[in-house]
């Protein structure tokens, strides 16, 4: 049975907080209960059974385990209330209480929630291939990895054989056809899986063009793999990295999470790198086309994507400086004696990427990163210290559910804590869930950054780090403006309580080092972007090659980062009014300005990282409501809250597509069904914006919804992905589905019935 381990150091690990939040799963044969043995079955059952009506799990296994380790008695029944409930006082407490009391009862020792963090459908198939690359699927990966891995990707296909982008995207190439190889490397053959998947694959894979018609990204990785030729890839010349700061094309001013994806990318295009050539890479490449290995037109293939892929398609800009580089550029760069500029650039971009991944203790910024990282890295030495440092962290990434086991496309520790916090406290029950509390304040308290990447920083393209946090564990080094900002929140919340319930709080300095990475974050328009401050131009998106996504070159600025930061300066401006007094007032007032010229004509914001007009909306609301905007004052208000009311479904949700951050238009899910979380968003911000004044009826109508949804063990269903980024790739936060209610319920008992 497999068992999940917190905080779990290990050899080749390194760590500055005893390894805070880090999540690993070992198999142990004799572990386990037969109860419990015939419920995980069980649960794996009823996902692959249900697996295209409910597309995502529950994270079952972990919720077992973390229960019975906090001695709570988990009803597995996903059964709800017989009777509708209403939504008087004592029934709303008594809602309140079972939800508190389950979401405490799934707490980690360290403070944190563990849970998965769905994402992108192809990132366990190139971590599987740098694995099978460098000869150490055996050593990282066991029999009963490969078995859970390959459950996951078989509950991932779709009907017609293929797979989407994400769990609820119809079926693309890149996602089909690295899942496809990934199967095969794994060991199934191909006529495997169940109700003939492996056939099913493939043809819908030779259907659509076959791999040719792949995007680039899976371009490059089955490259790597020896199934693709390096000469049916667009250029990603190395020898930009040896371009000037100022130059806007230099890779280390791009966006954080792209750069960290383009530069290694342009190491293997510079190396032409390609892996053994086996008998099943030698399968492979006639398997995955449809045309003979030996008479593909490389040249032609480097500008076909599939029409399912292409929701970014290539510029005619993109494909002229491609052509030139191809039949131009990359002939000249590989003779003598200006073939040394391709050898120098090589040598800078490995110690780039060997700074890197010092600096994130080998987790790098994310899963993509780690893969293509990895490879470089065993490229430059096999048998080097750091790629055994690199092997160790695979398991950082590794997460089982029981739809299988999966690569992450990384975790969520600190900023699903953050929110808790805000949402047990908007319940006024801190005392009777201090040790909740108490252990999360640790959490935070522990997850903060100490200090900044090592060296001259700045020259290897890092912001300053000292007094951040990160998304994810502090281990990993990347500061986040968003994440710094709601840890900064729960901890200046907390510090309002006494210490004997909720912990002592952080000292004064390391309140004034997160303000400090908070006012360098902020940019010239008064905008908060994500890891940096924007350092090229918007009009570098047109440079886009990813085919997949959109708004990726560039660090953009947010109205759910900007309004973050308003919100924990103006907390942090109550309990210290004289620190930096006129720096933060400047910031606060930049940033709402910036806030309210992001709203469009209908009342709503266009949110980034969550689906998406409602999310956004409710941050933006919330950070105007911080400095004193109201309905009666403010017209973004007013117009936000009638934008709000218009969606408001029959039954009294709010159910938001991801279609909605695709298509740039609010979309309804699938027949006016609503979303536990998006009902939830609204409800704290018309709260906030004082609906509760003006009418209250809205507010009951969304609140009896939620709590009618509550399941009998206190929990909430998981229902479709309420996260998002780069337009279209949405995301799925598994607390998300308890954080929420609870935030919204508890403020609506505080506002709404005590108020009565």
């Amino acid at each position: 049975m497999w068992k999940l381990k917190i905080a779990d150091g290990g050899p080749w690990l390194k760590s500055g907080n005893n390894h805070i939040g880090r999540e690993t799963w070992e198999f142990d044969q004799n572990s386990g209960s037969s109860e419990e043995r015939d419920a995980v079955d069980a649960a794996r059952a009823e996902f692959e059974k249900n697996r295209f009506r409910t597309r995502h799990s529950s994270d079952i296994l972990a919720r077992m385990q973390l229960a019975k380790e906090n001695n709570f008695n988990l009803d597995l029944q996903k059964s709800k209330y017989e009777t509708t409930v209403d939504t008087d006082l004592p029934t709303v407490t008594e809602v309140l209480k079972k939800a508190l009391s389950y979401f405490s009862a799934i707490q980690a020792h360290d403070g944190h929630w563990p849970g998965d963090f769905p994402g992108p459908l192809f990132t366990t198939a190139t971590m599987i291939i740098v694995l099978y690359v460098t000869e150490s699927l055996g050593i990282t990966l066991s029999s009963e990895h490969r078995k859970e891995i390959c459950r996951y990707l078989y509950n991932r296909q779709n009907t017609d054989g293929g797979w989407g982008l994400h769990a609820e995207g119809e079926s693309s190439m890149l996602s089909s056809a690295l899942n496809y190889t990934a199967l095969r490397l794994l060991g199934e053959s191909v006529d495997d899986g169940p109700d003939m998947s492996m056939p099913k694959a493939r043809k819908w894979i030779h259907d659509h063009g076959g791999a040719t018609m792949i995007p680039i990204l899976g371009k490059v990785w089955l490259s790597v793999l020896g199934v693709f030729e390096w000469s049916g890839v667009n250029p990603i010349p190395p020898e930009l990295f040896l371009l000037p700061s100022l130059v806007p094309i230099q890779p280390g001013r791009l966006w954080s999470h792209f750069r960290m994806a383009f530069i290694p990318m342009s190491y293997l295009y510079g190396m032409k790198f390609v892996g053994p050539i086996t008998e099943l890479v030698l399968s492979l490449r006639e398997e995955l086309h449809i045309h003979p290995y030996k008479k593909i037109n490389w040249k032609q293939a480097r500008s076909l994507c599939a029409k399912e892929d292409a929701y970014y398609p290539h510029t005619w800009l993109q494909e002229c400086l491609s052509d030139c580089l191809y039949s131009f550029g990359e002939p000249f760069l590989a003779r003598w004696p200006v073939s040394y500029m391709r050898r120098k650039a090589l040598q800078q971009i490995a110690e780039f990427l060997k700074y890197e991944d010092e600096n994130s203790q080998y987790i790098c910024i994310g899963a993509a990163q780690k893969a293509l990282s990895m490879l470089c890295c065993w490229i430059e030495n096999p048998n080097s210290d750091a790629f055994k440092h690199h092997l160790a962290r695979v398991a950082d990434f590794l997460w089982v559910g029981e739809d299988g086991m999966k690569v992450r496309v990384c975790a969520g520790q600190l900023w699903d804590v953050a929110f808790a916090v805000q949402a047990i406290l908007a319940c006024n029950n801190a005392e009777e869930f201090g040790s909740t509390l108490k252990k999360s304040h640790n959490f935070i308290k522990a997850s903060q950054i100490v200090d900044n990447p090592s060296g001259d920083f700045s020259r290897k393209y890092r912001h300053m780090s000292k007094g951040g946090w990160a998304f994810q564990v502090a281990d990993q080094g990347w500061q986040v403006s968003d994440c710094t900002a709601e840890a900064l929140k729960a901890l200046l919340m907390l510090s309002k309580f006494p210490s004997d319930i909720v912990g002592n709080q952080m000292e004064t300095y390391r309140f004034h080092d997160a303000v400090n990475i908070l006012l360098s974050l902020q940019n010239p328009n008064g905008g908060y972007g994500t890891w940096e401050l924007a350092r090229t131009y918007p009009w570098m998106e047109i440079l886009n090659m990813t085919e997949i996504y959109a708004d990726i070159m560039v660090e953009h600025q947010y109205v759910e980062c900007t309004s973050s930061v308003i919100q924990a300066l103006a907390l942090f401006r109550e309990k210290y009014p004289g620190h930096r007094k006129d720096e933060i007032e400047q910031c606060i007032r930049r940033a709402t300005e910036f806030v309210e010229k992001l709203q469009n004509d209908d009342g709503s914001w266009f949110g980034s990282w969550g689906i998406c007009f409602t999310y956004g909306t409710w941050f933006a609301i919330e950070g105007l409501s911080a400095v004193g905007q109201c309905y009666n004052n403010s017209t973004c208000i007013r117009k936000a809250c009638q934008f709000l009311l218009s969606k408001q479904l029959r039954n009294g949700g709010w159910g938001e597509s991801h279609l909605s951050s695709r298509t740039k238009a609010y979309t309804n899910l699938d027949g006016e069904k609503s979303h536990i979380v998006n009902t939830a968003w609204a409800m704290l911000a018309l709260m906030k914006a004082g609906q509760v004044e003006r009418d209250p009826s809205p507010l009951h109508k969304a609140a009896k919804l939620i709590m009618n949804m509550q399941l009998r063990s206190g929990d909430f269903p998981q229902e479709e992905m309420i996260g998002s980024f780069l337009k279209n790739g949405p995301l799925c936060y598994m607390a998300y589905r308890n954080i929420f209610p609870i935030w919204a319920l508890g403020e609506y008992h505080r506002l709404v019935l005590q108020s009565d």
